[in-house]
């Protein structure tokens, strides 16, 4: 082989090399990376350990804002609202809320409850214990439910954080495809 094309070869082989070591750092990179800039907006359904240390101030003292939205996707007919568009809540203490569900097709429908926290570095901080988001809801045509939501907010939550929106997009889930009307 002649020396260019050995030169040539043996730059294209490392170039290999490294890009297969790249795609299996990429993982523990975008791990990273959420973990730093808080990009994750899923909510935490446990306590988890966080570095941030517990504030100095007592539940009692800190209150924080919670807004609660609830959308639909395009195809899915259903009326969705909270009970409580907004709470004071302490952290540390367990709360309750209620979101109603109305069907308004003429069949049966299936719907599922997508969560998300912004800011997005709260979410670890939002414990659901007891949330509709946790299995998907069956309604009958015409049906109307309350759907209850029990939570706390960690007491571990960054004291720059005044104000967490817990939003929830619900989806057609029915086993039947198709989109209804109603």
């Amino acid at each position: 082989m002649k020396r260019p094309h050995r030169r040539t070869a043996i730059r294209l082989a490392a170039v290999c090399v490294l890009m297969l070591g790249f795609s299996y750092a990429l993982v523990p990179l975008y791990d990273i990376l959420c973990d730093l800039t808080g990009l994750s907006g899923s909510t935490s359904n446990l306590t988890q350990a966080t570095p941030t240390p517990p504030k100095a101030e007592t539940v009692a003292e800190r209150q924080v804002t919670l807004q609660f939205v609830a959308n639909v996707d395009h195809s899915m007919p259903w009326d969705i609202r909270p009970d409580q568009f907004e709470m004071k809540v302490n952290p540390g203490q367990t709360y309750q809320t209620v979101f109603h569900a109305r069907n308004r097709t003429a069949q049966p429908m299936t719907g599922q409850a997508v969560p998300s926290v912004t800011p997005q570095m709260a979410a670890p901080h939002l414990i659901k214990q007891e949330c509709f988001c946790f299995t998907s809801q069956p309604l009958d045509a015409g049906e109307s439910v309350e759907m209850p939501l029990i939570f706390k907010v960690s007491e571990r939550l960054p004291s720059n954080i005044g104000t967490l929106t817990l939003s929830y997009t619900f989806f057609d889930v029915s086993p039947t495809s198709g989109t209804q009307s109603g």
